[in-house]
């Protein structure tokens, strides 16, 4: 039977790792052709231009002057390729923008022309004098320049992991981020016509399982298997510039700067589309956080959970409570609450009594902007028996941890402390101290959308009849 454990056991681990088994490289690969990246092929499916444009690149390279990170000791690898302006050229050419000519090595081109025309002088003199000479070479309309600007490694590093009676396993990741900066600068004038931003994430991972324990005496048994997956940096300096290009173009689009050959409806949906990426771009944080307000001013809430009293008997039980509450919020992170709520309190074999409590709290949020959000409160209250018979006043604090779920449903959980200046609520008088109450409750609260201005439509009729009414000017 202990060998059937092992067994399974052994075969778990072997098929929670089947991916890294199935991927190992078990052979020479013959080369292949270059991989694309995602921006490639939004990069080649932009509209054509009417006109290509000339341009040349001088340099387009690692500016970040930062080496590959090593945990041995240092290393004079650096961190980002130094052939990023052959991978600008490849995505100006897929683009169909733009004709690259050759400025990098700009002197071995005029050096080559230059004996090309020596050799022709030498060896044909008895030839036809009438023999065209070299094409002369192309010129460029703009310059682009730039470079990478920034790696930043260890951006977000984390993981998890767990080991019970010798069998265990990890998980580790790490983000690095580069960005670089594209520019355009006329020819003529000099005027820098464009200048955009992009960055992308880089991901590595590691997962790895072991298995350790004594089967018998003096015979133990050790299992272990993992890999470690890194995304290429080159194809996210790649993504980054392909990216780069198609801002490029679509800004140059939005000016007036060029005019693409494709219909109206098509590049007006183009620019609605990049306007709306740059607003959710402006509204990101390093990590991928929306830094927009996510919660609306008005909100209700529904909750249900526990209470638990403090009092004068012993052994408290846990009975149920029910919440309702409206909410305003004065700004994003702070809000008023008005609630009505449903307890019961419980002591065993001693007291089973109802109250109705209606409180008033002041709630602040820490992050307004993030979907998940650590919450307090406080704010005072009052409260009665169902017959009115037993009051008391009472001031309540608590915190909380609130999820929205969907932009106008928002999922929480809080807990919360009654202090009550009442030795009653237990219905006995004993010793110097209140009676106080818990109350840990779960619930759903619903964000009422805001109201969108209205363009009505009997203003714009007016209007266009009002400037059609208006003499022309001649």
């Amino acid at each position: 039977m202990r060998s059937f454990n092992y067994s399974v056991v052994f075969l778990a681990f072997l098929l929670s790792s089947c991916g890294a088994y199935y991927n190992q490289p078990t052979g020479i690969e013959k080369a292949i052709i270059g991989e694309g990246t995602p921006a490639t092929s939004l990069l080649r499916n932009l509209p054509k231009p009417k006109d290509q444009v000339v341009v040349g690149i001088y340099k387009f390279r690692d500016q970040t002057g930062q080496y590959k990170a090593s945990e041995v000791g240092s290393t004079f690898s650096t961190a980002v390729t130094q052939g990023a302006t052959s991978i600008l050229i490849k995505a100006l050419e897929d683009s169909k923008w733009f004709v690259p000519i050759e400025r990098e090595n700009i002197g071995n081109l005029l050096q080559e022309r230059n004996l090309i025309r020596s050799t022709r002088q030498e060896y044909t003199k008895n030839s036809n004098p009438n023999e065209p000479q070299l094409t002369p070479l192309l010129y460029a309309g703009v310059l682009l320049e730039g470079g990478i600007v920034s790696y930043d490694s260890n951006i977000i590093t984390g993981g998890f992991g767990a080991r019970y009676f010798g069998a265990g396993g990890s998980v580790k990741y790490r983000q690095d981020r580069v960005t670089i900066y594209l520019r355009m600068i006329s020819t003529s004038t000099g005027k820098i016509l464009k200048s955009v931003y992009v960055s992308k994430t880089i991901l590595s991972q590691g997962i790895d399982q072991s298995f350790f324990r004594y089967v018998k005496f003096k015979r133990l048994l050790e299992i272990e298997t993992g890999y470690t997956t890194n995304e290429p940096v080159h194809l996210a300096v790649t993504e980054a510039i392909e990216k780069a290009v198609e801002s490029l173009i679509i800004e140059g689009i939005k000016d007036k700067v060029w005019i693409p050959d494709a219909p109206k409806e098509e590049v007006d949906a183009l620019i609605a589309n990049y306007d709306s990426e740059k607003e959710e771009a402006a509204s990101s944080g390093v990590y991928g956080r929306t830094l927009t307000n996510k919660r609306t001013n008005f909100a209700m809430e529904i909750s249900g959970g526990a209470a638990l009293i403090d009092g004068d008997y012993a052994n408290p039980l846990a009975r149920p409570m029910g919440r309702g509450a409206i909410k305003y919020f004065f700004t994003p992170a702070f809000n008023l609450s008005a609630s009505t709520n449903v307890i019961n309190l419980a002591n065993k074999n001693q007291l089973d009594v109802g109250y109705f409590t209606f409180d008033l709290n002041a709630e602040f949020t820490f992050l307004p902007k993030d979907k998940l959000s650590p919450f307090i409160f406080a704010g005072g209250g009052f409260g009665a028996n169902r017959l009115f018979e037993n009051e008391h006043v009472k001031v309540q604090y608590g915190l909380g941890l609130e999820y929205l779920i969907t932009d106008k449903l928002g999922l929480k959980i809080y807990g919360e402390h009654n202090l009550n200046f009442s030795d009653k609520i237990d219905y006995i008088e004993s010793g110097i101290r209140n009676d106080y109450y818990y109350r840990l409750g779960l619930g759903l609260t619903y964000y009422f959308p805001k109201k969108k201005e209205k363009v009505y439509e009997k203003y714009i009729i007016e209007e266009n009849m009002l400037n059609q009414s208006l003499p022309t000017q001649k």
